[in-house]
């Protein structure tokens, strides 16, 4: 039986159709059909572009960020997809924090509403820092499908661990 990490909270049913899935090994084929192609926002200069934009839609009154990238050491160091973190510096008797949000670079290359996902959830984190009811209400504004593409994002992950690259 496949070890199934990302899904292992959901209920018996889903996890029984997910392994159907994976045994008949259509898993991939699923999600190529639901997200056939993926986005073009390989460097760091337009991921940050892309979420700039994002927060401007949804949380302009929000602290600034000061770096958006990719991260190659996020899924091994922090067992996470993303990372949202404040660093606060003494200049001068004052105060000043910097937020900084990293990706996993696993998202380089999937179709754009994972790595949607993925940003609104740490722009999310900087009204909210729990996940708790105000933060899911906060990413299902930013984006409405928000449950949906995490769930997804937890089936890719499942095939990336069993079979490899998809896209």
């Amino acid at each position: 039986m496949p070890n199934l990490t990302y899904i292992s909270h959901y209920p018996e049913h889903l996890k029984v159709q997910i392994l159907q899935l994976i045994e008949e090994e259509k898993l991939g084929k699923y999600l190529l059909v639901k997200y056939p192609t993926t986005h073009t926002m390989t460097s760091d200069k337009a991921l940050y572009a892309y979420v700039m934009e994002l927060r401007a839609a949804f949380l302009r009154k929000s602290e600034p960020i000061t770096k958006v990238l990719y991260d190659g050491k996020i899924s091994d160091i922090n067992d996470a997809l993303g990372l949202h973190r404040i660093t606060i510096k003494n200049h001068g008797g004052r105060l000043r924090s910097k937020s900084e949000i990293r990706v996993a670079s696993v998202f380089k290359s999937t179709p754009e509403l994972f790595l949607k996902m993925i940003c609104v959830h740490e722009l999310a984190h900087l009204k909210e820092k729990q996940h708790n009811k105000a933060f899911y209400a906060l990413c299902e504004k930013m984006e409405p499908s928000y449950h949906q593409l995490e769930f997804d994002v937890r089936l890719y992950l499942t095939h990336l661990d069993l079979f490899g690259k998809l896209y």
